[in-house]
């Protein structure tokens, strides 16, 4: 809405006769978010300044984490504590011999029937036991990544590859989860940019996704190869325009956000080049 005011009733096209399809345009940011915590706790370290590179995965900001960590220790050691299962198999062998033993016997009418059942029953019983002992071992296990998950929110790392553009919090001060709280940082991905223009409908059948256009940032000069990416399917009835969005590729990080700039579309341009020109008939006499 704020790009369709700033050039509603200002899509110019560019008076000149060889370039024929430039227009006025507004480079961004392809995204800017608001770094939060995704747990509440006090900030320890924060590891960018205000204008630092980024890369996707690097860690910004750690909140204090002692309890988080003792936490994760205890977890980890019982999960890797095996006596319970290891006992529970050295009882269900034990039944399990005796249980056959006992069998062996009973077909010579060697011990009672009770004998028998008794064996039995105790083999089932130690193998119950140390299916309790396998379950409880596993429920360690998942205790022991939840506490590692729990651990990792105190951890925040970059989304995406691009630079700081805020840096609100600092060590010591007190971060908490939601919306609407102070975030720590503002990071903008600056690679790829995005590249906004508005234009008349005339254009709306001429452009095609993939087309390429040619950028130049205002006062930086140069040209810069971007690709038409968007194309609205919702016109504005009011200034009758479309919007239009281009992928700029910015690997060196040579062109900043936020600046107005030109676009050219070549393609276009050549096609209403080669227009025929209908002459203009004399009036009847």
């Amino acid at each position: 809405m704020r790009l369709r005011m700033l050039f509603a009733g200002a899509v110019m096209l560019v008076a000149s006769a060889a370039d024929a399809a430039s227009f006025e345009c507004l480079i961004q940011p392809n995204q800017v978010i608001d770094v939060r915590s995704r747990a509440e706790g006090l900030i320890a370290k924060v590891y960018v300044q205000r204008g630092d590179t980024v890369r996707a995965g690097q860690v910004l900001v750690e909140l204090e984490s002692s309890a988080e960590r003792s936490a994760v220790a205890t977890a980890k050691y019982r999960s890797e504590m095996g006596g319970r299962v290891r006992a529970a198999n050295e009882r269900v062998e034990y039944s399990s011999t005796k249980a056959g033993r006992a069998s062996e016997l009973r077909k010579q009418q060697f011990v009672a029937a009770q004998a028998h059942d008794d064996a039995q029953a105790e083999m089932r019983v130690a193998q119950a036991d140390l299916i309790d002992a396998q379950e409880n071992q596993q429920l360690a296990r998942l205790d022991f990544q939840h506490q590692v998950d729990l651990l990792n929110l105190r951890t925040i790392k970059s989304p995406f590859d691009g630079v700081v553009m805020d840096r609100m919090l600092n060590p010591g001060d007190l971060t908490q989860y939601g919306t609407e709280t102070k975030p720590i940082l503002k990071i903008a991905q600056i690679d790829p940019l995005r590249v906004e223009v508005v234009l008349p409908l005339d254009y709306y059948r001429k452009l095609k996704i993939g087309m390429a256009g040619d950028i130049v940032p205002e006062r930086l000069g140069g040209h810069y190869p971007a690709r038409v990416r968007v194309i609205d399917k919702v016109f504005d009835a009011a200034s009758g325009t479309f919007g239009v969005r281009l992928e700029l590729p910015n690997r060196e990080h040579a062109i900043p956000g936020g600046i107005r700039c030109q676009v050219d579309f070549p393609e276009l341009a050549s096609v209403e080049r080669r227009a025929p020109v209908l002459k203009r008939q004399p009036p009847p006499e």
